[in-house]
């Protein structure tokens, strides 16, 4: 009994230091190992690059964009200085140059094998004229577009504060539809910095609305116009409805 208690004892001794050798060997392949991952991942664009033997020299405009050419993406990527091979090219890099277009929206660049691209752009479609220079898109969007590109020549003209273009593409709707239930036209709805609208009719007619609600103003505008009279060689300018009952007129020469 004595000499199998002393052969366990010695078994035990004599495991213990394997035990802890192997408890202070794991965290450092453990570290190993992460380094290991960290190098390759730090490194992942080199050695993607090192497969390539050929840059990525044409791409595909798919879909059927309104104004977006193939030379508009020509140019742009020329602007990148040359693109990678198949492998090496961070698509996320192309996709962000090719957005620098304004008038982009949204565009999903893919690789085709072995050195091409297939590029489908998302646009934003301009309902109106903003500030002169720029456009609206339908939920609100200010953007830029070459207005040699847009082919639409009757859009409204709104302008006002980038930050009430919302605002004042949701007033020209209204404005619109209610006036030409009322047999007039609106081609120009406008906001300033202090929150005065003003409203111009087809016939060049500006109404001004001050700052405010402005509806009832442009009902009471329908009821008096019928009953302005305009006094021969002169043409009517603008009806100033700031006020709260009747409204003030005014009249230039006629051309």
């Amino acid at each position: 009994m004595n000499v199998l208690r002393h052969k366990t004892s010695q078994g035990i001794r004599t495991g213990t230091p394997k035990s802890r050798f192997f408890v202070q060997i794991k965290p450092l392949v453990v570290l190993l190992c992460l380094g290991l991952l960290f190098y390759a991942y730090s490194n992942r664009q080199d050695w993607l690059e090192a497969l390539d033997d050929r840059p990525i020299s044409a791409f595909a405009l798919v879909g059927a964009p309104n104004f977006t050419t193939d030379t508009d993406v020509r140019e742009t990527l020329l602007k990148m200085g040359g693109l990678k091979g198949f492998f090496g090219q961070n698509m996320d890099v192309v996709r962000d140059q090719i957005q620098t277009m304004p008038w982009i929206k949204d565009v999903v660049v893919r690789k085709i094998w072995p050195d091409r691209l297939s590029i489908l752009v998302s646009e934003y479609t301009p309902v109106a004229v903003w500030n002169e220079t720029e456009f609206l898109s339908a939920d609100g969007v200010v953007f830029k577009l070459p207005m040699e590109k847009v082919k639409q020549t009757n859009l409204p003209r709104l302008s006002g504060p980038d930050y009430q273009s919302a605002v004042v593409l949701g007033a020209w709707n209204k404005i619109y539809n209610d006036f030409k239930s009322k047999g007039l036209v609106v081609k120009a709805v406008a906001i300033d910095a202090r929150g005065s609208w003003q409203v111009v009719l087809d016939n060049d007619v500006t109404l001004k609305l001050g700052r405010g609600e402005w509806k009832t103003k442009l009902d009471r505008f329908a009821t008096i116009y019928p009953q302005i009279e305009v006094p021969e060689h002169k043409k009517l300018s603008y009806v100033d409805l700031r006020y709260g009952v009747g409204a003030a007129v005014g009249m230039v020469d006629a051309d």
